[in-house]
């Protein structure tokens, strides 16, 4: 048999924590029996009209759940109780006595359109027909039972027992226990003979998952992995090929190259199903992340993560290897970017994708205006940075958590806080957030845009248009590669105050048009009341840069007003001429917060003018000296020995 073939499910997949059995039923059918020869292992010569509530630990129950077994008494308990007991049970078994034709009739002309009545909805109880005093005939009423099972989807299986010789007491609460743990109800349509549509759905997708290398067949290799994922156990040679015999046998497209097809990976289920073997089905689709209503748990999704003030969120070395791997599996044609149709193809698994196709003005991509790899990491890592909550689900939902046997919370990485960045002056992040505010036609949109390209001749008007609110790249920093994001910072009127979360960044980029005379003012405006009193870096970029530059309406002008403020000078960009320096400078200022001499090392003219105006000039150094930077260097390096050496014979002197 197959469906003993695959290992039983453990009960660290079981969603439940206990499991609530009511027993009803005709006065006289052995409901009070039942219980109490479970209990005791012995039937009882006196029975007692109602047993109180039983609870039976998780250690001695089948399914190692905690079970509690309650009894209804028609003579002790009203109508309202009843209803009140099957709003609160997890599952209803109805007991009838073999040797009663009566009792068994009023399965189906009273209890069980009773239940119907009082249960209903999504949440409606299975049901399990119980016959009990198999003892006292010597026939079976299976057969009448099976035609009553046709008229009320609701009961998942029958059985008949003994509360005198305990035949098969266990087994009736093991049934039970099932119904509820295991329910067939969610998985499979009787009358159809097939699975439910929302059961197919969910195994269509796990086995998209499990097909790693995305050939639309589960090789020998995807079996096994798929099988120690879900049962921690391989499946045997031998077992492997019994499961092809039964497909090969069973369905005709079920093997297709010595490999299940999607056809054969449906069948099996329904196989197991039909077989009783629910268990098996669930376990998987727990594995995966489903609860009770076939739908992808919260928690399973969305695990909880603590993030403190001022921390952010990258993506782990393990998380940029599985998205890595995923993108080469994808990349069909192996010509380093992926198709609209490959894109789709990577998200078949998921609801929806959970970034358009259409990012090459977020993100670098080829000619074609496909997300290259490098691109494709690049939009995790912005999307993990603003919207962690989406990254968790689509890796779940791709199946980071099966491939990896662990919550895909190890796929992230918390940043530590960013006011021990400034304390320290360095940061050990990744990835950081750059705003970009300046007034309407400023051109902010053109050097964000230019950040993804290596050829500004590649970007045509149409590249500049749209309202992408991100681009994201990398940038070298001291010889480590880091993120940069770029948030253009939408103003709609001049005079609209910023959102704290507009003004929270890594660095600030203010932009002002060179060729606009009332460019200036804006940033100027938004420095002094946003950015002059806090910590974070600030850089002024003088934009169109190829254009006559005209003397702002302010009170000071650019140059002036850097200087008062103890900003670096402005830096010019051109969309004709995009200078890569500048975003480098950009990510270097977010890297080492309130760290100016790391900075520095960008700005050779302001470094020459701090020298100049301590009267460096006068040791040989000018500004068009070639070898100035090597001769600065060596000069400091000079005085920080002789002037080590000074301190030292001078304290030698007092203490003599």
């Amino acid at each position: 048999m197959v469906a003993s073939s695959i290992a039983s499910v453990s009960s660290s997949n079981l969603l439940r924590r206990n499991v609530r059995i009511l027993l009803i039923g005709d006065p006289g059918v052995g409901k009070t029996s039942l219980i109490l020869s479970l209990v005791s292992e012995e039937f009882p010569e006196e029975v007692p009209s109602k047993a109180e509530e039983i609870t039976i630990p998780a250690d001695v129950t089948p399914e190692h759940v905690p079970t509690n077994i309650v009894d209804y008494s028609a003579l002790e308990q009203s109508e309202e109780n009843l209803i009140e007991e099957l709003q609160k049970a997890h599952v209803v078994c109805v007991v009838y006595s073999v040797d009663d034709e009566n009792s068994l009739d009023r399965i189906s002309s009273y209890w069980l359109p009773f239940i119907r009545e009082h249960n209903q909805g999504e949440n409606r109880k299975p049901v399990v027909l119980v016959g009990n005093k198999i003892d006292l005939v010597d026939y079976s009423t299976i057969d009448h039972v099976l035609t009553i099972m046709e008229d009320f989807n609701e009961i998942e299986s029958c059985v008949e027992c003994s509360a005198k010789t305990l035949h098969n007491i266990s087994e009736m609460f093991y049934y039970a226990q099932k119904a509820v743990l295991h329910p067939t109800a969610p998985l499979y349509i009787m009358e159809e003979q097939d699975l439910t549509e929302k059961c197919k759905k969910a195994l269509i997708r796990i086995f998209k998952v499990c097909d790693i290398d995305g050939d639309g067949l589960l090789n020998d290799y995807e079996l096994n992995h798929f099988q120690r994922r879900c049962f921690n156990a391989p499946l045997q040679p031998t077992v492997l090929d019994e499961v092809k015999a039964v497909l090969m046998k069973n369905t005709p497209d079920g093997i297709r190259d010595d490999c299940v097809t999607l056809s054969g990976f449906l069948f099996l289920h329904c196989l197991f199903i039909q077989r009783g073997r629910n268990e098996t089905t669930w376990a998987v689709l727990r594995r995966f992340g489903y609860n009770e209503n076939l739908e992808m748990s919260k928690d399973y999704l969305c695990p909880s993560i603590k993030i403190p003030p001022g921390s952010s969120t990258e993506l782990s070395h393990r998380g940029q290897q599985f998205l890595m791997a995923l993108f080469e599996r994808s990349d069909k044609d192996n010509d380093g970017a992926l198709s609209p149709d490959e894109f789709k193809r990577v998200f078949s698994a998921c609801p929806s994708p959970p970034f358009s196709s259409d990012i090459k003005r977020t993100v670098p991509t080829n000619d074609k205006g496909w997300p290259t790899q490098h691109g494709w990491i690049c939009r995790w890592t912005l999307q993990t940075f603003i919207e962690l909550p989406k990254t968790l689900e689509y890796l779940a939902y791709l199946g980071f958590n099966v491939h990896e046997n662990e919550s895909q919370l190890t796929a992230i990485h918390v940043t530590r806080e960013r006011r021990i960045d400034l304390a320290k002056k360095q940061s050990s992040r990744t990835t950081y957030m750059c705003h970009v505010i300046g007034m309407k036609g400023a051109g902010k949109t053109a050097l964000c845009r230019a950040f993804l390209v290596d050829d500004m001749k590649k970007l045509k008007d149409k590249d500049l248009r749209g309202n992408n609110q991100y681009c994201i790249n990398t940038v070298q920093v001291y010889g480590q590669e880091k993120y940069l994001i770029l948030r253009d910072i939408d103003v709609r009127q001049v005079l609209d105050p910023l959102q704290p979360q507009e003004v929270l960044c890594d660095v600030a980029c203010l932009v002002y048009d060179i060729s606009d005379p009332k460019s200036f003012e804006y940033i100027a405006r938004i420095y002094i009341k946003y950015f002059a009193e806090s910590k974070i870096p600030v850089l002024i970029v003088g934009a169109k840069g190829d254009m006559e530059e005209k003397r702002q309406d302010y009170l000071l002008q650019p140059a002036e007003f850097c200087q008062k403020y103890k900003l670096l000078p402005p830096q010019y960009f051109s969309f004709k001429h995009n200078k890569r320096d500048l975003y480098i400078k950009l990510g270097t200022m977010a890297s080492f917060p309130r760290f100016q001499p790391a900075w520095i090392l960008f700005y050779k003219h302001r470094f020459v003018q701090l020298w100049e105006e301590t009267q460096l000039k006068h040791f040989g150094l000018m500004t068009n000296d070639p070898t100035l930077w090597w001769k600065t260097v060596l000069g400091i390096a000079t005085c920080s020995v002789l002037g080590f050496f000074v301190v030292r014979a001078l304290h030698s002197a007092t203490t003599r």
